[in-house]
């Protein structure tokens, strides 16, 4: 297991993972430290098969804050190339979520800004605690708007025009109105958050694990397909492919006995 420094890593129930921001004393604002166990923290859950879904939350009142300030006071004194491959690498660390073969979850207990904004978008599923707020500030402060992905994340999730309005003005969006167009999933009293956050991860865990990743898969690729007929390609490989598992020949024996299936992965 990776020692990690800037956030924490448990196994609460079987098949999840709870990943902690944990940097309270400062929202858990990002550093480039942060940026860098993001992806280790990635490549740990990826790696381990007993992981099934992983849920990324904050610890204190805040989800997370964005990039520290400390560290953004560096940026002027890069020079572009610097700049460059260090963008590349925080963007990739924020998109390391999205390509992560498991479900995500992002439990936000507060303010999601600049890119912890793009973190809770890089989850496959949202969940809100009544004191969250979202917003990337970044056309405030002389920058684009578009950082981490928030460019291509906020459209998909939300639609164009409305990400047009939060991205151009870069206002905060209130858990309300995050639920109200659809840039969480739904809003939960904040002591109820991680409970609710486990319980869906535990029921996306219950289902087979290559259908689960498959599912995640065909998401990301037919949200963008050119045509029915190309996500129908997608669709049609994927249920050949689960069909020669032993895993659904489990579940249709379980389903038929009236008992929780035993999946084997296989």
């Amino acid at each position: 297991m990776t020692d990690y420094t800037t956030l924490t890593l448990d196994r609460p129930v079987d098949g999840v993972a709870v990943a902690t921001l944990n940097r309270p004393d400062r929202l858990n604002a990002i550093t480039f430290r942060m940026f860098e166990e993001w992806v280790a923290l990635c490549d740990e859950v990826a790696a381990d098969d007993t992981v099934r879904a992983l849920v990324v939350t904050g610890a204190g009142r805040a989800f997370c804050a964005g990039l520290d300030l400390t560290d953004a006071a560096t940026l002027p004194d890069m020079s572009v190339p610097e700049m460059m491959r260090g963008q590349e690498s925080w963007a990739d660390a924020t998109a390391a979520f999205h390509r992560l073969p498991k479900p995500v979850i992002a439990a936000v207990n507060g303010a999601a800004a600049g890119a912890g904004f793009s973190l809770a978008l890089s989850a496959d599923i949202r969940i809100a605690a009544p004191d969250a707020r979202f917003n990337a500030a970044f056309v405030r402060i002389g920058l684009s708007g578009g950082d981490c992905g928030t460019s291509w994340f906020l459209p998909r999730v939300v639609g164009l025009g409305r990400a047009a309005e939060i991205l151009l003005t870069g206002r905060f969006v209130g858990a309300d109105e995050a639920a109200a167009i659809g840039l969480v999933n739904r809003v939960v009293p904040a002591e109820d958050l991680l409970t609710e956050a486990l319980a869906l991860a535990c029921e996306i865990a219950a289902n087979t694990p290559l259908g689960v990743f498959l599912t995640k898969r065909v998401l990301h690729q037919n949200v963008d397909a050119p045509s029915l007929a190309a996500a129908l390609e997608v669709e049609n490989r994927n249920q050949v492919l689960t069909t020669r598992t032993a895993d659904m020949a489990e579940a249709l024996t379980a389903f038929r006995e009236k008992r929780p299936p035993r999946f084997s992965g296989r």
